[in-house]
Formats: C-alpha cells, structure tokens, sequence
C-alpha cells in the first residue's frame, strides 16, 4: 500500500493470525503487476531401514504481493542479511576475478 504524505496508517495487532511455518520457497514468479511466493516445508516420511531416507514437500503458503510489498520485503531482507553479516552468522560472497589472456 502506497501512503500518501497526508495519510496516518496505524498498525492494528490481530492475535488469531497464526504463524506459518517454511523451511524453503519453492518458486517467485513477477508478472509485472504482483510476487507471487510459494512457501513450503519438508516433512520426513517414516523410517524404514531396509530403504534411503524419503520425505515429501508441502506448500504452507502461496503469498501475494504488490509491487510496493515487493520492494519493502527486499528492502527489509537486506537490512536483516546486514545484520547477520555483522553478527558473523553469514559471510558475502567474493567473486574472483581472472585475468583471461
């Protein structure tokens, strides 16, 4: 949602929205109007020794936004991918470069 400069928007808590779990995003897709994400998780089916372990992926959520969300949450992700780098917990990739002769 686009604030106009006049415009208060107040947030408004609503406890009964659960939390949604995802362990992985399986696709992004922009069609020029909205994101759409689809979010899901890995649950392990049950062991059997005499096979390899299996498990199954299940969307948990297919989230929908504007372009102006879009470009909140990347805003938004990059300020929390700054503090991990700060904290340690993630290092930036280098890229080397070669000399091509």
């Amino acid at each position: 949602m686009q604030k106009k400069p006049d415009l208060q928007v107040s947030f408004v808590d609503r406890p009964e929205v659960s939390e949604t779990f995802a362990d992985s995003i399986r696709s992004i897709h922009f069609d020029g109007q909205t994101m759409r994400m689809e979010l899901c998780t890995t649950r392990l089916d049950r062991p059997d020794p005499s096979i390899p372990p299996t498990a199954m992926h299940y969307p948990v959520c297919r989230l929908v936004l504007t372009p102006t969300a879009t470009i909140d949450l990347f805003n938004k992700l990059q300020q929390v991918m700054a503090h991990l780098e700060k904290s340690g917990a993630v290092k930036k990739a280098t890229v080397e470069s070669k000399t091509i002769q």
